[in-house]
């Protein structure tokens, strides 16, 4: 299958692009470039073919020849959107569903979107993909957005999929610290302590970068009618966790990691996710990590390059420190366009 990859130089596009490429499919990747300074270590045995452009300037011809479409290459994370709200709808939004069209006109068939559980917001109780969503950030709402308008395109010759993700962790060599079992393993690694101003009792469920990866991979080898315009919650049903599991968990397996909690939830998020349907429905998918694997691979990679503070904190590994660096330094305009030299 000939597939395009939008993000090949991100968290999860780099490790998506070398997954595809390792099970014998041709992969072409598009990236603008934004985080290519992230690089943490090497760690993926090819990279992919990637074209140095912004999605919001690819073409039909672009297009032309490929089976699939897998599209990551969006502003990646919620502090991003509340910093810069119209700018998200415009890129996450309307440059998605444009993608999307130009996709239909050039006869590309599958069209896998990287939605995201946090949809759903806060919730009561475990939703599933029937539940109602209740997005609660600007970066959410536009996932739901993008999920409404491209099922509207859906017909017998284009067939979109959403995979609505769990949180994502672990290791990539295009690494990002601003996530949430990423983040507390860096302060365990760098500080031997995780202070957290709340309680910790949020639902967040987790899955590993991989599991996504094997996840879009199934997808994409699945006959066309399983995944015809259908919504997976991407994760495993098991790894539903309140915040403060997952810092007790990191904190037992950096040695030496104090772990504390306050009092102040600022973040109302939170929501238990049903994972039966992708279990079903695609039954060769299978989460390989869990939250405990997850850290103890990322000791394992701290410990090999010596991972310091300097790095975990800089903005090479933080979306928006790197993007807010690439304005203030007049890199990048106010749309987020790259600046001739």
């Amino acid at each position: 299958m000939r597939v395009l990859v939008t993000g090949t130089d991100g968290y999860l596009g780099c490790l998506v692009a070398a997954d595809l490429l390792r099970a014998g499919h041709h992969v072409t990747g598009v990236d603008t470039g934004f985080y290519r300074a992230g690089w943490l270590y090497n760690g993926v045995e090819a990279t992919a073919h990637t074209l140095n452009r912004d999605i919001r300037d690819l073409t039909a011809e672009d297009l032309a020849g490929f089976d699939a479409v897998v599209h990551m290459a969006e502003l990646s994370n919620d502090p991003l959107a509340a910093v810069a709200p119209e700018l998200t709808y415009r890129i996450n939004h309307a440059g998605s569903v444009r993608l999307a069209q130009l996709a239909k006109q050039s006869d590309v068939s599958r069209f896998v979107y990287m939605s995201s559980c946090s949809v759903y917001g806060a919730a009561d109780g475990e939703v599933d993909e029937t539940s109602p969503v209740n997005p609660q950030t600007a970066y959410a709402d536009c996932k739901v957005m993008v999920e409404r308008d491209l099922t509207a395109l859906a017909d017998d010759t284009f067939s979109p999929t959403f995979m609505r993700n769990a949180t994502a962790y672990g290791a990539s060599p295009r690494m990002r610290f601003d996530i949430v079992l990423n983040n507390l393993s860096g302060l365990a690694w760098t500080t031997r302590q995780i202070v957290m101003t709340s309680d910790g009792s949020p639902w967040r469920p987790l899955v590993h970068a991989l599991d996504i990866s094997q996840a879009i991979r199934r997808v994409l080898e699945a006959p066309r009618e399983v995944v015809h315009s259908e919504v997976f919650n991407v994760g495993d049903s098991r790894h539903n966790y309140r915040v403060r599991q997952i810092a007790e968990i990191v904190g037992d397996i950096f040695p030496g990691c104090r772990v504390s909690f306050g009092t102040n939830a600022g973040d109302n998020r939170s929501y238990r996710v049903s994972f039966e349907k992708i279990a079903n429905k695609l039954p060769n998918f299978a989460c390989a990590w869990d939250a405990e694997s997850g850290a103890k691979q990322l000791y394992d990679v701290f410990s090999r390059i010596d991972l310091d503070e300097a790095t975990f904190t800089g903005r090479g590994h933080t979306r928006l420190l790197q993007l807010q660096h690439l304005m203030r330094t007049n890199q990048v305009d106010e749309d987020l366009y790259w600046k001739k030299p």
